[in-house]
């Protein structure tokens, strides 16, 4: 697992990035914490948004290339 800005830990997967993003919006929503505190949130937020942005961009790649290859179309065409 590699290392963010900060020591924060990268996340491991899509789901657990997002889980601790919507957490994050949770947090800062409430308002509860101080202003450090709150800058500490949103650039890690930031990070992670970033993070997703690219695996969900990079998924949308393979489904577009998958769409565009013929044998991977023929293979998964229903048969008769």
């Amino acid at each position: 697992m590699s290392a963010y800005p900060g020591g924060m830990a990268a996340p491991t997967s899509y789901e657990e990035a997002r889980a601790e993003l919507a957490e994050i919006v949770r947090r800062l929503e409430a308002g509860t914490g101080s202003l450090e505190e709150a800058l500490a949130l949103w650039e890690r937020g930031e990070e992670l948004a970033a993070y997703c942005a690219g695996w969900l961009e990079g998924a949308l790649e393979r489904i577009e290339g998958a769409a565009d290859d013929p044998m991977t179309a023929a293979s998964e065409a229903p048969s008769d």
